[in-house]
């Protein structure tokens, strides 16, 4: 049995120090711009590329507005904007709290993946999965809200 046939996918240990302080420090700052999203609305700007102006979307287009519905509550029209705001509003309150926890412990949890042609393949369908999905929904993603 070869080496990587034995390494776990994913693996995690406690540690003296953010190894994933790269991650940390947006999640933070991602976590906070969401929250005043949440509460203040959306800025009066448009931040977005000249290809969605020609009805290209990408599959981060609508992320904004789910995030911010998720932090209101409303998972279905976070959902409808964009189908991974939910995942990465989760993501980020993870980082938040293992932030949150290694400050007040001096312990951190570091988490490690093994990419393995497997998972490329499987994140490369998920997210050919989102542009599609997205560019479907170009009407709703192009609406000013």
């Amino acid at each position: 049995m070869s080496r990587i046939a034995e390494r776990p996918l994913l693996s995690t240990r406690w540690e003296s120090r953010d190894r994933h302080r790269y991650l940390t420090i947006p999640a933070v700052s991602g976590m906070a711009i969401a929250a005043a999203l949440a509460v203040f609305g959306l800025p009066p700007l448009d931040l977005h590329g000249p290809l969605h102006f020609l009805g290209v979307m990408d599959p981060a287009c609508g992320m904004t507005r789910g995030v911010r519905l998720v932090l209101r509550g409303d998972l279905v029209a976070a959902f409808r904007y964009n189908p991974a705001s939910p995942l990465v509003v989760a993501v980020m309150s993870l980082a938040v709290l293992r932030a949150a926890y290694g400050r007040l412990t001096g312990r951190w949890l570091t988490v490690r993946l093994r990419w393995s042609p497997g998972l490329l393949t499987a994140l490369a369908i998920a997210v050919i999965a989102l542009e599609v999905n997205q560019q479907l929904h170009a009407s709703l993603l192009l609406a000013r809200h």
